[in-house]
């Protein structure tokens, strides 16, 4: 659940065989029992795709307690949050380097020409959309209560699980620890955000009593069915079934809570619409209105000075941003974001994630059972 930077790509996906030295003590002290925090989100992610990548067959062994960034980063963890330094330094010896991950998270290649098209087409699909319609129906009472107590639709709380996960089928083979570990000391253009995920992941680990050389999730680190980061997970998840613990890998009525827990949180406006239809006199000159990113900062004066308007009547007191979907070498389309479109973000910064969360969200909310042509 993270695009942090415009990459169209979701940080999130998967494995490894590793070596068990760690000491009982270590994982006594480590992975004391407290009781599990709300979580909160990570920054966006790279990656325009689900979660999921195959299992890290290129992963190697690498001395980490030795590496002075280690130690810093170990001294930290003592200093700031009281862990005993030898436990970690032993953690540490257990991961593995994840060279499948920093591939993973490598940007798209110059001349590379993303597609609006082509990447909707591999979530707004048939079998996701049956998927969708059967984990709504068996979950409906979890995701109704979760749409009324946070206020969120509830087809857009099916279409993150389905877009990240396709309902808990792709939720990642990749040890956390060795992800984590590599990406936050061998991967410098985003290092740091990563070690905070890897501080937030051992904090996770000792606050709900979990070995940390055991989860598995994305290449990138994020975890369950709606591949929340290490930070989401302790900031902004939830226990929506009541069992006195959160549970996002195995727990759907957890997944469903937290994921309309985040978007609350991120200020999801209950009832208001995600993004309007953009219509452009002229590309060139509208291409101050895309430079200005995702948040919405453009009135409908500005738009109009970029001749820019809308078959859908917009709102006179609300800014909007002007999105651009490239499609390779055909047109680029452009819709209109509203404030509701910049929330879905906040899961993953990637347009292209946000417009197939909300046209899979459509496509399922048409296809409920007992829909007229004229509902859909």
């Amino acid at each position: 659940m993270i695009d942090s930077t415009g990459v169209h790509r979701a940080l999130r996906a998967p494995g490894i065989l590793i070596r068990t030295l760690v000491v009982a003590s270590c994982l006594a002290a480590l992975c004391a029992p407290l009781a599990a925090q709300p979580a909160k989100p990570a920054p966006r992610s790279p990656a325009p795709a689900p979660a999921t990548a195959p299992a890290d067959s290129a992963a190697s062994s690498i001395d980490w307690p030795s590496r002075d960034d280690v130690k810093r980063f170990v001294r930290m963890m003592s200093e700031k949050h009281g862990f005993d330094e030898i436990e970690l330094l032993s953690i540490f010896s257990q991961a593995r380097m994840s060279e499948t991950a920093v591939r993973l998270m490598a940007p798209a290649p110059p001349g590379f020409r993303r597609s609006w098209t082509v990447y909707r087409s591999r979530f707004v699909e048939p079998f996701r959309i049956r998927e969708g319609l059967r984990f709504w129906r068996d979950n409906a009472a979890a995701v109704s209560r979760a749409s009324q107590r946070y206020g969120v639709p509830p087809e857009i709380i099916v279409s993150i699980i389905g877009v990240e996960t396709i309902y808990g089928r792709q939720v990642g083979d990749f040890r956390v620890l060795d992800t984590l570990t590599t990406l936050a000391f061998e991967y410098p253009r985003r290092g740091e955000y990563f070690r905070e995920e890897l501080e937030q992941y051992l904090l996770l680990a000792r606050e709900s009593g979990f070995n940390p050389t055991l989860w598995k999730g994305s290449f990138a680190g994020a975890v369950g069915l709606p591949q929340f980061m290490p930070a989401s997970i302790r900031r902004h998840a939830v226990d929506f079934d009541g069992d006195g613990r959160i549970d996002l890998r195995n727990s759907p009525t957890d997944a469903i809570g937290s994921v309309a827990r985040f978007l609350a949180n991120h200020g999801w406006r209950s009832g208001a619409p995600t993004h309007f239809a953009a219509v452009l006199e002229d590309e060139a000159r509208a291409q101050p209105g895309v430079a200005a990113g995702i948040p919405p900062a453009l009135s409908r004066t500005d738009l109009a000075a970029m001749g820019v308007t809308s078959t859908q009547p917009l709102p006179a007191d609300e800014l909007l941003s002007l999105i651009d979907l490239p499609n390779g070498d055909q047109t680029t389309s452009y819709v209109l974001g509203a404030h509701n479109f910049y929330v879905i973000t906040r899961y993953n910064r990637s347009y292209f994630y946000a417009m197939a969360v909300i046209d899979l969200a459509l496509e399922l909310k048409a296809s409920q059972p007992g829909k007229s042509p004229i509902d859909k």
